[in-house]
């Protein structure tokens, strides 16, 4: 039988698994509608208003998934973790209400405007609240960012009597890993938001939408990802870097690197094996490892048997770690491809239009992975080197725990297939609308003009 322990982990893992689905795709669709009021504003195009009205919509959608599951996850704090709060209560206490108050307010109060105050309030008031919707969702995510990079990296504190006291609210606040990570989520979320605008855009095209609103929307996407998917890459070297000086047991594990050594090879695929402490069935380049993490042929990398129990779990976080590199290596491509041949050609064909609706949800698979590397890769501890898992945990009876984490999941489960289901609703059912000449606020709206369909040409 699980003990509680196990639970535990388990079941937060799944709530924030859920939860971090959303306010993936709400911190960058906040600035792509931003972008969209812009260009509707100083072009007065139309085109651009059909764009945003109907990413607004997602927006709303996911936001609202965010908000349910985010209190949801909240709770856990106190029912399954009491040790957590009662250890770093002074620092995440207040770093969370910082996030509500900043941010979360701000967000839910715009929203409104963005979503019903286009013909009635002035048009400059429409386009702050779209500014100020985009800035709250990165504010969020900014104090939301400063409490996990804390757990990874404390700084900035005191313990008296086993609880931590805040000495240095800016080391705290930029603590060693905090930039890194922020730069890394916020590319993340851009990612994530491109493949999803390309692939519900590549959709409507598909089912034989000829409006230009897809495909001017499926264009900003691509070209977007052309220039994200690299500086990803780049930052996530950066961030690298930066954790093998604070975390090196957690790139070892990342690494499949079991003992210390110069010249580390790169580990393309194996079987990690914690009870022997080696790989099997691996596919090695070597000194590559520590080439890329040392800029050294012949650098020393720290082993996993440095850190005895000390470690995190090397498989999930050795398999996670190359899936969020796979795909993240898999977006860069599939967005030069798709982009060389807008410029070249002006359209895509239907091999890269069913690519795009494919990848539609890549985005979260690489997040998912990213985030299973972050966290499972600090264990044992909660906050790394303060406080461990097993000393936080709550001490209620296991089948408790057993009984809410079937209730969760059951619950997400229907939940993500619902929202994935709406979204394509939401795509197929704008490919039969008719469009309208959306006039500025004040002037009557002009004709109706129905699209004509051209199903013989998937153009983009």
């Amino acid at each position: 039988m699980f003990d509680v322990l196990l639970l535990s982990r388990i079941q937060f893992a799944a709530n924030i698994s859920f939860h971090i689905l959303f306010p993936t795709i709400t911190i960058a669709l906040g600035w792509l509608l931003f972008y969209f009021k812009l260009r509707y504003q100083f072009s007065k195009h139309p085109v651009w208003m059909r764009a945003y009205r109907f990413w607004v919509k997602v927006f709303a959608l996911s936001f609202a998934m965010g908000v349910v599951s985010g209190i949801t996850m909240s709770f856990q704090f106190g029912t399954n973790w009491p040790g957590f709060m009662e250890t770093i209560g002074n620092i995440a206490g207040p770093l969370l209400a910082y996030e509500v108050l900043t941010a979360f307010f701000l967000e839910a109060t715009m929203l409104g405007i963005m979503l019903f105050g286009f013909h009635r309030v002035p048009a400059w008031v429409h386009t702050g609240a779209t500014f100020l919707v985009a800035f709250g969702t990165t504010m969020s995510a900014f104090w939301i960012l400063v409490l996990n990079s804390w757990m990874q990296t404390p700084a900035g504190f005191e313990m008296i009597d086993g609880v931590a006291h805040a000495s240095d609210w800016m080391a705290i606040i930029f603590n060693p890993s905090f930039p890194y990570r922020f730069s890394h989520m916020l590319l993340a979320s851009s990612l994530t938001v491109c493949f999803l605008v390309a692939g519900l855009s590549a959709y409507r095209i598909y089912r034989g939408d000829n409006k230009k609103a897809p495909r001017v929307a499926l264009k900003t996407a691509i070209f977007s990802a052309m220039l994200i998917a690299p500086l990803q890459a780049f930052v996530g070297d950066l961030h690298g870097l930066n954790t093998l000086e604070h975390q090196p047991q957690k790139i070892a594990a990342m690494e499949g690197i079991w003992e210390t050594q110069e010249g580390a090879p790169l580990v393309l695929f194996a079987v990690p094996d914690e009870e022997s402490k080696t790989n099997k069935y691996a596919i090695e380049i070597p000194k590559l490892a520590s080439l890329i993490l040392t800029h050294s042929l012949d650098g020393e990398l720290q082993g996993l048997n440095e850190f005895e129990g000390a470690h995190p779990p090397v498989a999930p976080v050795f398999y996670s770690f190359r899936v969020m590199v796979g795909i993240g290596m898999l977006m860069i491509a599939v967005a030069w491809w798709c982009g060389i041949t807008l410029l070249r050609k002006k359209q895509l064909n239907k091999y890269q239009i069913w690519t795009l609706m494919s990848l539609s949800f890549a985005g979260w698979v690489a997040t998912l992975a990213g985030w299973y590397v972050t966290e499972i890769g600090r264990q044992p501890y909660l906050v790394s080197g303060v406080l461990r898992t097993a000393d936080a945990v709550t001490d209620i009876a296991s089948g408790n725990v057993l009984l809410t984490f079937i209730l969760y999941m059951s619950m997400y489960v229907v939940l993500l297939v619902v929202y994935v289901r709406t979204l394509f609703l939401m795509a197929k059912r704008a490919v039969d609308i008719e469009e309208y000449d959306l006039s500025p606020p004040g002037l009557p709206e002009g004709p109706r003009v129905k699209q004509a369909r051209n199903n013989s040409t998937i153009g983009a």
